[in-house]
C-alpha cells in the first residue's frame, strides 16, 4: 500500500475556496472510485489556517499513479494553481 499525505498551502485567505472547488469538481467523491483507492479525505489544519492536508492511500503505486492520469487529476492542477502557494508531499509505503 502506499500512502501520501499532501499539504497545500493555500494563499492567504484561500483555503476556503479552495476547498469548496475541489467539492465542487467531486475530487474526493471521483477519487475514492478509481481502482485501487483506499482512502481519500480532507483535513483543515487548526494551528496553520491557510493548509489543508489531504491524505490519501492506494492499493499499489500503479494504482496512484493512475490517478494522476485522470481528468480530474488535471483539472485538480488548475485549482491548486489558482489556489496555492506550495505542495508539500510526504510519501510513505507500508
Amino acid at each position: 500500500m502506499l500512502t501520501w499525505n499532501v499539504t497545500y498551502h493555500c494563499k492567504t485567505g484561500k483555503r476556503e475556496e479552495f476547498y469548496q472547488g475541489l467539492c465542487d469538481l467531486g475530487v474526493r467523491t471521483r477519487s475514492q472510485s478509481e481502482k485501487g483507492n483506499c482512502r481519500y479525505d480532507y483535513y483543515f489544519a487548526a494551528a496553520e489556517p491557510e493548509n489543508l492536508l489531504l491524505v490519501e492511500t492506494w492499493q499499489t503505486p500503479e494504482d496512484q499513479q493512475a490517478h494522476c492520469r485522470t481528468e480530474t487529476f488535471a483539472r485538480l492542477q488548475e485549482l491548486k494553481a489558482q489556489y496555492c502557494e506550495s505542495v508539500e508531499i510526504d510519501r510513505f509505503e507500508h
